[in-house]
């Protein structure tokens, strides 16, 4: 069997879709046919895509802030997870946070991380990450 010409077909007949949209049945769908309703996806799937969004929340963070990787890596860690949760341009809006990671003052950063809306939104995460900054 050809791989990639029964890909083209495939493809051809359904379509490659980057977003999910709702098909003719109902079911949420994305990909090329991928019935996310009644199939979801594997953990391999999920892995990849974790992966891939690690990838692009460092990508971003090293455009946008380049210095965080002097950090701890337990600090890093943080500025990743922030990243991911809230997308680069919020995680921007942390200004006097990040100011304070810049300079190595990372109980002020702890303390700006506790004083935003983004700490009583997301609740143990937000525990756990402002206690990381904190030890380091």
């Amino acid at each position: 069997m050809n791989l990639a010409v029964l890909q083209d077909e495939l493809i051809r007949d359904e379509a490659l879709r980057f977003k999910p949209y709702t098909d003719r049945e109902g079911k949420l769908t994305i990909g090329v046919g991928r019935n996310l309703t009644d199939v979801g996806i594997s953990r391999d799937e999920a892995m990849m895509l974790l992966n891939n969004d690690i990838t692009s929340a460092v990508g971003a963070l090293d455009q946008l802030i380049p210095w965080w990787r002097q950090m701890s890596e337990a600090r890093q860690h943080v500025v990743v997870n922030m990243c991911f949760n809230l997308g680069p341009q919020k995680l921007m809006g942390f200004r006097l946070a990040l100011a304070a990671m810049e300079s190595g003052n990372y109980e002020d950063a702890a303390l700006q991380m506790e004083a935003s809306e983004w700490y009583n939104e997301v609740g143990g995460r937000a525990i756990r990450l402002t206690g990381q900054m904190r030890a380091g």
